[in-house]
């Protein structure tokens, strides 16, 4: 597979010749891409993010709301059923919408994060149910989605500075690079000790699967440095098979129990790799509609729930922002200033992804950084968006099949594309300490804290000070001006609550 970091930019491409059909639509052979190319990157995509469909049914499946319900009012397998087919529906229909309305290869589902916020953040609050708790995600996507059709959200993205861009997309090469290494059990939190984290268990690579992501991520990156097409997605599905076959001859079972508890520490991680009895299942829908807009605010009170919205908006606000970015680095589609083509359109359907999410009863949908495995797979169009979104719907149907995939098979892809990614830094000047101070804070806070926005918010923060402090504040956009002061708020949420009085 080439180097996708090697490819020209679009400024630099010759015109190509005018195309009809697929390639003309998404403009395939414009972005010198190929229908192979863009397949390949929605099939890698699709399989570095498909263990959302098992996730976040464990994550808002299996807890009670405030009333001590579960979704879908019974109990925790049915729950976690529709949960499943719901998460798989709305991913699907949004990432397509992504495809053919902001040609851009760009995925959508269920934001990790959000859906625990929500979860213990929200639904569990005193008398809250999870149809008010999905109203207030609602609320939230339509309110960032008038932002997004005023033109605010836009220029609020084109209002930052092009380095600081680069260090978003840098920092979450590197934040995609500790999600593929903690999944797959390589980093680990130590049992007992000093330190934060280690190397495996107990300092060790112990276990079959450990091996499975060893073995998938070095076949990977011989593939990358031979040229081989396909590399990824060759490297997925062989460290599948693989474990498949460790699974059949050592029984080596679960990580976890089905409450969540780790009991086998040397087990699979999410998915044991088992060839399923059944191949199809007929999903439930059922929890489509099953929202509530205005229910929190006579169970919480005004201020909490609008405080709550404004926790929820913040966050996707700007995780779309730095991942659009990022990816569109790493495809060459970004212009001279750092935007990616039609952002308009890939904010304004992000936006009613978030309203999608909360109607249908699965936490608000966001853009994915797991996007970037697929254009290192070499997408470049919104052909890649509905490969992968085709493939979400099918999933509904094939759950049994998608979770024979295990973390240990899947993340070897993020770990080389946090490589790729990685290679922007050198697009930062590391001489002017004015921009290499924040731009470093947002790099290294994004893995440090697991939070896109925690970084984003840090850097635009230490940037308006910085400049304030060496007395060029009318350097300031003015809108910088604005976020910051809302990242002041968002990052001292709790004294807030405090001195306004709400729980």
């Amino acid at each position: 597979m080439a180097n996708p970091s090697s490819a020209p930019t679009t400024a630099q491409r010759p015109a190509p010749a005018k195309t009809g059909g697929i390639d003309g639509f998404f403009r395939i052979t414009e972005r010198g891409s190929t229908v192979g190319r863009e397949v390949r990157g929605g099939l890698v995509t699709f399989f570095t993010m498909a263990y959302i469909v098992v996730l976040n049914p464990l994550i808002i499946g299996t807890q009670a709301d405030g009333t001590g319900k579960f979704l879908g009012g019974q109990d925790v397998p049915h729950a976690i059923q529709l949960v499943a087919a719901g998460t798989a529906l709305v991913a699907g229909v949004m990432t397509i919408l992504m495809g053919v309305v902001a040609n851009f290869p760009l995925a959508l589902a269920t934001g990790l994060g959000l859906n625990a916020f929500v979860t213990f953040g929200i639904a569990k609050l005193p008398e809250m149910t999870w149809a008010d708790a999905m109203g207030l995600i609602v609320i939230e996507g339509v309110i960032i989605t008038i932002l997004v059709l005023t033109g605010f959200r836009q220029a609020v993205f084109k209002a930052i500075p092009g380095e600081l861009k680069t260090a978003i997309s840098v920092g979450i090469g590197l934040f995609i690079t500790i999600i593929g290494l903690v999944d797959a059990g390589f980093i680990r939190r130590p049992a007992t000790g000093p330190v934060p984290v280690e190397l495996g268990i107990g300092g060790f690579l112990n276990g079959w699967p450990l091996l499975v992501f060893v073995i998938g991520l070095i076949a990977i990156v011989i593939m990358m440095v031979k040229h081989v097409k396909g590399a990824i997605l060759f490297g997925i599905v062989g460290a599948t098979v693989l474990a498949v076959i460790v699974e059949a001859i050592g029984s080596i079972g679960s990580q976890t129990d089905a409450t969540g508890k780790v009991v086998n520490p040397a087990g699979w991680g999410l998915n044991v790799p088992a060839l399923p009895k059944q191949v199809v299942d007929v999903p439930d829908f059922s929890l489509l509609g099953h929202f509530n807009v205005l229910g929190s605010f006579g169970k919480i009170g005004v201020v909490s729930a609008v405080l709550l919205v404004f926790t929820l908006l913040l966050a996707d606000f700007f995780d779309t922002m730095g991942t659009m970015v990022a990816i569109g680095a790493e495809a060459k589609l970004l212009d001279k200033n750092g935007n990616p083509p039609n952002s308009d359109k890939i904010l304004l359907v992000d936006s009613l992804a978030a309203v999608a999410g909360g109607a249908g009863s699965v936490s608000s949908n966001t853009s994915y950084i797991e996007s970037a495995s697929g254009v290192g797979e070499g997408a470049r169009t919104g052909l890649a968006s509905v490969v992968t979104g085709v493939l979400f719907l099918l999933a509904t149907f094939l759950a049994p099949l998608v979770k024979i995939v295990p973390y240990e098979a899947a993340t070897p892809a993020l770990v080389v594309v946090g490589f790729l990614m990685m290679q922007q830094v050198r697009g930062i000047d590391w001489e002017d300490l004015e921009i290499a101070i924040p731009a470093f804070l947002t790099i290294v806070l994004m893995p440090f804290t697991y939070s896109i926005t925690a970084g984003i918010g840090a850097g635009f923060v230490l940037y308006t000070i910085i400049k304030v402090v060496r007395g060029k504040a009318g350097m300031i956009h003015p809108l910088l001006w604005a976020v910051s002061a809302l990242f002041v708020v968002y990052f001292a949420i709790d004294p807030v609550k405090s001195l306004l009085g709400v729980g």
